[in-house]
């Protein structure tokens, strides 16, 4: 019934809005090897189905990793993730991109784990010239332990989009013209890993891993990856520009997507930095052109 009630909904939104979104290209799944390597506890990263899926694997020992063999300034990354199942307080499950310096870019998406029966959080967060403290947390409108969801951003010169499912739920726009610097010279790898951080994930670090109910386990497919590639040093990509996330189309959401964002924020948003006027009392410029506020 949620699954018929929320496809619904995104019928009607599709409706009002009177014309189609401009979605990312189809991700093309892939075998792990094609694109990434492990990064560390090799013995806790498993192969499946030939390479066409892993399982990260956390016990009392160690959690484990994989990163992108490739850097990459813009484009379109995706992954299709099933979460911990069970009682997952305390446990992190990251996808995200970063650069190789102090100063450095990222984006985000941290997936926080939670007491059997208690909805997953989902994280965000936008590193700019080693700034970050954008976090933003939504709950997931789904059980994301049951089946895999598609997981990706879109990172072009105009905007970084996250998106979940092909609904977007975060916009974070190139406002470099008003003083916040923009991710557009660092090349960025992707990484993902599984690890324990029950000083912090869950209710403030309140909740403690229950290791009696290891290995926890995360799954993945897909490994999608659609991005300029250039090294480490690298300012810009040769095709800059032409690609076909550089379009107009990509260069901002269409109405269809604001809704779907809002939708998102009316509904699931917990926790957004751009209102929290403890952390922030004059709030983050970028906030308004995020629509964000």
């Amino acid at each position: 019934m949620a699954s018929f009630l929320w496809s619904l909904c995104l019928s009607f939104l599709f409706l009002v809005s009177g014309a189609r979104s401009a979605q990312p290209k189809k991700p093309v799944d892939v075998q792990f090897g094609r694109n990434y390597v492990p990064t560390w506890a090799f013995d806790h990263i498993k192969y499946y189905n030939g390479g066409a899926e892993a399982q990260l694997i956390l016990d009392k020992y160690t959690g484990t990793g994989f990163q992108s063999k490739g850097s990459y300034l813009f484009g379109h990354f995706s992954m299709h993730i099933k979460m911990v199942a069970g009682d997952s307080a305390g446990v992190v499950t990251a996808f995200y991109l970063s650069s190789q310096n102090t100063e450095h870019d990222e984006i985000d998406f941290e997936f926080l784990g939670n007491r059997t029966g208690q909805p997953y959080i989902l994280q965000t967060n936008v590193f700019t010239g080693g700034k970050g403290n954008r976090e933003q947390r939504i709950y997931l409108w789904f059980d994301p332990t049951k089946t895999y969801h598609t997981y990706s951003v879109l990172w072009n010169m105009y905007q970084i989009v996250f998106f979940v499912d092909d609904v977007p739920i975060r916009v974070f726009k190139n406002s470099k013209d008003i003083g916040v610097r923009f991710p557009f010279d660092q090349p960025m790898k992707i990484y993902s890993s599984l690890w324990n951080a029950d000083d912090w994930a869950t209710r403030g670090g309140l909740e403690k891993t229950d290791w009696s109910k290891a290995p926890f386990i995360a799954s993945y497919k897909g490994f999608h990856v659609d991005g300029c590639e250039a090294s480490v040093n690298a300012k810009f990509c040769a095709t800059q520009g032409k690609r076909w996330w550089d379009q107009k189309a990509f260069q901002d959401l269409d109405a269809a997507q604001y809704k779907r964002l809002k939708w998102v924020r009316q509904k699931y948003t917990i926790y957004n930095y751009c209102t929290d006027r403890v952390r922030f009392p004059t709030t983050p410029v970028e906030c308004k052109r995020d629509r964000d506020i």
